[in-house]
């Protein structure tokens, strides 16, 4: 566990980046050296909501011992709903000047399907973000966990379960604009997008869910639930014979996890202005893994810094060398797995001790 010093530390670096941003990007000249760009301000966002899925991810495998390779499809599921109003709030703005999306009316469909029927309530939206992945992460974890699918076969699983769900998206009668998913988005209730103080403030409201989750993941892994998540990581079968069911715990906080992935998917299609079935790749749940495992597990700070670190470098790799970068993070991977099991947080945690 880390110290109290070094949990206030992240909290405060992360509330310096939510005062800090909007004055340089607003207030400081274009030409100022101080002056902080969009491109910067977007991909800071970006990142926030990738630490948010690595915290989720911590939570389930860093505290729990389950390791999930179909986190995407969840935060893909919260991004496609978010999407989806966004489509409906484009209205007649598009380029065929209809009240259906775009790729709906270059399809020759009529009406929208009845999975569009909540699309133009924003509250409704704000439910279903939560709901949707909620109830794909229920269900599909009821039977895994009730059958008692643990190790590398629930990890095949969750792989399995996003590719398919990507084939599915990929397809263009399932009315989620195929290929090329949703885009080209106008409005947020009602504001426009593209202005600086929207982006600003959803920018800022990507700061303050990651410091309220991070907040409440460690109230949750200090609590007696969480005790009882790390007992099940160190040895299960001790835990059902001292009463506990298993089944319950591995199954809230998975349920848990993926409304965290949810919620940052949401976040994310505003500020990136797109989302398509890319975002269920293999790949990408697998990256979520990588920067849980690079910053360190079950430290909650290293998700945080494990995802800064990684999509900082990768945004720096794929400008300037970007046929390394897939190389790049397969070496940083097995690196980490050899030599710094307990990621970047342990790197630093055995130089203090060293120190003492």
């Amino acid at each position: 566990m880390l110290s109290l010093r070094a949990w206030s530390g992240v909290v405060a670096a992360l509330i310096a980046v939510l005062v800090l941003a909007p004055l340089l990007n607003l207030v400081v000249p274009a030409d100022s050296v101080l002056h902080l760009s969009d491109y910067a301000v977007a991909l800071i966002g970006k990142i926030m909501c990738y630490a948010i899925c690595a915290l989720a991810m911590d939570l389930i495998w860093g505290y729990t011992g389950i390791l999930s390779l179909g986190h995407g499809v969840f935060f893909a599921l919260g991004g496609y709903a978010m999407g989806m109003y966004l489509m409906r709030q484009i209205g007649r703005d598009g380029n065929y000047q209809s009240d259906l999306p775009d790729f709906m009316v270059f399809l020759d469909w009529k009406k929208l399907p009845w999975h569009w029927a909540l699309s133009d309530s924003f509250v409704a939206t704000l439910v279903l973000i939560v709901a949707v992945p909620g109830l794909l992460a229920f269900v599909f974890g009821f039977f895994a966990f009730r059958s008692r699918i643990k190790g590398v076969y629930f990890s095949i699983i969750t792989q399995a379960m996003t590719f398919a769900t990507m084939l599915l998206f990929f397809r263009n009668e399932t009315g989620f604009g195929g290929n090329n998913g949703f885009t080209d988005f106008k409005r947020i209730a009602g504001i426009a997008i593209a202005r600086p103080s929207t982006r600003m403030v959803l920018f800022v409201l990507t700061g303050l869910t990651l410091i309220g989750f991070f907040l409440f993941a460690r109230w949750l892994v200090a609590s007696k639930f969480g005790r009882v998540l790390q007992a099940i990581r160190d040895a299960e079968s001790r835990v059902m014979f001292t009463g506990y069911d298993p089944l319950r715990y591995k199954l809230s906080i998975w349920v848990i996890s993926a409304v965290m992935c949810g919620i940052a998917g949401a976040l994310y299609v505003p500020q990136v202005g797109i989302i398509n079935p890319s975002e269920m790749s293999p790949a990408a749940s697998i990256e979520i893994a990588i920067w849980t495992a690079v910053g360190g597990r079950a430290s909650l700070v290293g998700p945080i810094v494990g995802a800064f670190f990684v999509n900082g470098a990768k945004s720096w790799f794929t400008q300037a060398f970007p046929e390394f970068w897939l190389y790049f993070l397969g070496a940083l991977f097995i690196a980490v797995t050899l030599f710094l099991p307990q990621g970047i947080i342990g790197l630093v945690k055995r130089r203090k001790e060293t120190q003492a």
